[in-house]
């Protein structure tokens, strides 16, 4: 028998079909369903078990002159040639150690209180019916939390003993008070108290703290703190904001509250002066008997005062000036409090002073957030030490001029004294007591006076900042977001059968798409064949529409270029196991030959196994054995298929031991040299090759091969042999048929459908081209043709 070249051509590979791969999920839709109900489900029992957060924010304004976008300080605000930061220091202060560890002070926020629910605990904060003071903490205090539940207003139960309210109580965890608060309805409902380190409780409020300018432009600071207790988080935003107003205005009315302390000293130590004083003037008029003094008296008396007053202001202008120069001198290199200017005058020299006094209290702000090495630091010392060197020249200025008038003045004094010697004694006795009750008395209105103004000014003074907003919180909570979960958790539901199904590809060792086919070997695909369900194995016939009937005939119009010459086709049928479905396909493809008048037979050449003679229900005394081991004739054996026309069946008949030696005996050759006198076509049901070598044997009796590959039943290692055995060109015109396609694994079938490999035949071959089916398969099979 001649045979042409058998020439294979591949088309271009295609990119994996996005609708085919999203129809093998959408087909599985209940799982995903079920997947998607139970990931929002537990989405929803999750949301029940988080604890809303609220946000609670407020905000103030830093009175700073210096900000803005003026066109004196543009510059400053490009920060390009100053270092001056007032928004950025007064944030840190509001976000210090300090501040906190107040705020926590006068709330106790390190002690919190829930209640046990469904869901887990969750803080009431106010709504505690007590408030629990730790006095000696022990370690387990820390640990676990104290289960608080009421007997009665005056006893309550804490683990399994009952303590008495209002006293100290020794417990597990440590010495504590339990207050019931007044107004609040004790409940029997058990409190859960935790109590935190005072040191981690602050350091946590403080990273969980935000404050943050407006604008760059803008003084304006939003605070801001994240709470699930609304209420507990204003109350710490105000309380942080009180704070820090208490906190700089002691720092801006420092130099007030050290001048009334001085004040303060000064008017005890005249006050007791001047009682002495009085009591010296009664008991002098007392024991002298003096009840007036002369009109002169009184003129020289008034003359004396006047002096004297003028010499003892003289006098304290010099201990004023003399306090100043030792507060210049022994200050030279530390910063301390301005002294008291108490009697001085000069404007220039109390400028200084006050200059220097709000240098100090720059540096010590500065020095509260840079280091000593900070530039600017080092230009306020600077600018200090000018200051005090200009205080010192304008003192020794003011003491010269001093001097000198102190020294006229006590002229005068002497002078006075003079005449003093010319009064008569008790007189003169009585003058020196009552000038020093005037000088007392003097100096106690001036520093009462004094007191008053210092007062006044340290009463006035306000904080550089004002509250804007007071802390309030929104409505909603801002976590956990519920749209957001949901999100998520739906995904994880899509996502999880989508991994299980693609987990379950990736583990899957059948063969479960085309593409799989295409990879493991070259081999053409001359068909595929839907899966369904039916109760008669011969499912064409000539008023049959289905899906599979039609796919086998379209299988039977590409036999057609299988053919090399107008003689009989033979083609063999085999698979890689048992069950790939070779002998439904070889049964229907014969009828489909046989419906269009091509007179076909089938030879169940399944020795071991045959199976074609229960599909059809027909007898299988007598059959091919029979016919190779030389007792009877073709006629005798060959049955028509029932129901059908120019279609045959030769049964296997009686099972041999020996079916492989069988096969290579000289009467098979006689069996198919008959057949093809007879038939146009002849089909071949064969053993599967990866069981025994029946089908190679009987591979060079025919000339073609389908090899049936079963979808999610062929093993995808039997691809390779397939693959070797097309390279080796063991079997005829190797062709492969994908068999029972699921459409739940993403094939979509209906009557029309195509496939990527075609057959091509050498000189001699010819193509009839009188149908469409006929004229696309020729395309495919030849690129260009």
């Amino acid at each position: 028998m001649i045979t042409t070249p058998y020439v294979y051509h591949q088309q271009e590979e295609k990119e994996p079909d996005l609708r085919l791969i999203l129809f093998r999920y959408l087909k599985n839709w209940k799982w995903f369903l079920l997947s998607l109900v139970v990931a929002l489900a537990i989405g929803y029992a999750y949301l029940q078990y988080q604890v809303p957060i609220y946000k609670v924010q407020s905000s103030i304004l830093i009175k700073d002159e210096k900000k803005g976008i003026s066109a004196d300080n543009i510059m400053k605000e490009m920060d390009l040639f100053t270092d001056s930061k007032v928004v950025e220091n007064e944030i840190e202060i509001l976000k210090s150690y300090t501040i906190m560890e107040k705020v926590n002070d006068a709330l106790a926020l390190d002690v919190s209180y829930f209640h046990d629910t469904p869901v887990g605990e969750r803080e009431i904060y106010k709504a505690s019916p007590f408030r629990l003071v730790v006095e000696q903490p022990k370690p387990l205090l820390y640990e676990e939390g104290i289960k608080v539940e009421f007997i009665n207003p005056k006893t309550v139960k804490i683990g399994e003993k009952t303590y008495a309210v209002n006293q100290s109580l020794n417990t597990e965890f440590g010495r504590i008070r339990i207050f019931p608060k007044a107004g609040v309805k004790l409940d029997k409902e058990p409190v859960i108290v935790h109590v935190a380190p005072k040191q981690e409780m602050i350091q946590k409020f403080v990273e969980d703290l935000k404050v943050e300018a407006t604008s760059k432009q803008s003084t304006v600071l939003i605070l801001s703190l994240e709470t699930a207790v609304p209420e507990k988080g204003r109350n710490i935003l105000d309380k942080v904001v009180e704070e820090y107003n208490d906190a700089a205005l002691k720092d801006k009315n420092l130099v007030a509250a050290n001048t009334l302390d001085f004040i303060e000293e000064r008017l005890k130590l005249i006050s007791g002066e001047l009682a002495t004083v009085e009591k010296d003037v009664e008991s002098y008029k007392s024991a002298e008997g003096i009840t007036d003094i002369s009109t002169e008296s009184q003129i020289f008396l008034q003359n004396v005062q006047q002096n004297d007053a003028q010499l003892s202001q003289v006098n304290i202008q010099l201990g004023a000036l003399e306090d100043v120069e030792r507060y210049v001198r022994s200050k030279a290199g530390e910063m301390g409090s301005a002294p008291s200017t108490l009697g001085l005058t000069d404007p220039t020299l109390l400028g200084l002073i006050t200059k220097v006094s709000e240098l100090e209290l720059q540096r010590e702000t500065l020095a509260k957030t840079t280091s000593e090495n900070n530039p600017i630091l080092r230009s306020v010392d600077e600018q200090i030490r000018t200051t005090k060197a200009n205080i010192s020249d304008n003192i020794q200025t003011m003491k010269n001029i001093m001097t000198g008038t102190r020294q006229k003045l006590m002229a005068h004094n002497r002078k006075f004294e003079s005449m003093i010697r010319s009064v008569p004694r008790k007189e003169r006795a009585l003058l020196d007591i009552t000038r020093q009750q005037a000088i007392k008395n003097n100096l106690y209105t001036y520093l009462l006076a004094k007191r008053e103004e210092t007062a006044l000014s340290y009463a006035s003074a306000i904080a550089d900042s004002r509250t804007i907003d007071m802390a309030r919180s929104g409505s909603k909570p801002i976590k956990p977001k519920k749209s957001l979960i949901f999100l998520l958790f739906g995904a994880i539901g899509i996502l999880i059968p989508i991994g299980a199904f693609a987990t379950r590809d990736m583990l899957n060792n059948r063969i479960g798409k085309r593409s799989d086919i295409e990879e493991l070997t070259s081999a053409p695909i001359v068909g595929e064949i839907a899966y369904a369900k039916h109760k008669f194995p011969l499912v064409v016939t000539s008023n049959s529409r289905s899906i599979v009937a039609e796919q086998v005939r379209a299988l039977r119009t590409n036999l057609q270029f299988l053919r090399s010459n107008n003689e009989s086709l033979a083609i063999l049928f085999t698979s890689s196991i048992s069950g790939e479905g070779k002998s439904f396909i070889s049964l229907n493809l014969g009828a489909s030959l046989a419906l269009i008048d091509r007179p076909t037979v089938i030879l169940e050449m399944d020795l071991r196994r045959p199976k074609l003679h229960s599909m059809l229900d027909m007898p299988n005394t007598v059959g091919i054995s029979n016919f190779l081991v030389g007792q009877v004739t073709l006629d005798d054996i060959l049955q028509p298929v029932p129901g059908m026309e120019n279609y045959f069946i030769l049964t296997s008949g009686p099972i041999p031991p020996n079916p492989a030696e069988l096969l290579v005996s000289d009467k098979v050759d006689d069996l198919f040299h008959q057949l093809r006198e007879r038939f146009q076509y002849i089909i071949v049901d064969s053993p599967p090759v990866g069981l025994v070598t029946d089908a190679q044997i009987l591979a060079d009796k025919t000339d073609a091969t389908m090899y049936v590959v079963r979808h999610d039943v062929t093993p995808k290692q039997h691809l390779k042999m397939v693959d070797v055995m097309y390279k080796e060109q063991r079997f005829r015109k190797l062709s492969l048929i994908l068999n029972s396609i699921n459409e739940g694994n993403g094939y979509g079938y209906g009557y029309g459908y195509g496939y990527g490999y075609g057959y091509g035949y050498g000189s001699g071959g010819y193509y009839e081209q009188d149908t469409i089916a006929k004229k696309s398969f020729l395309k495919r099979l030849l690129p260009g043709s």
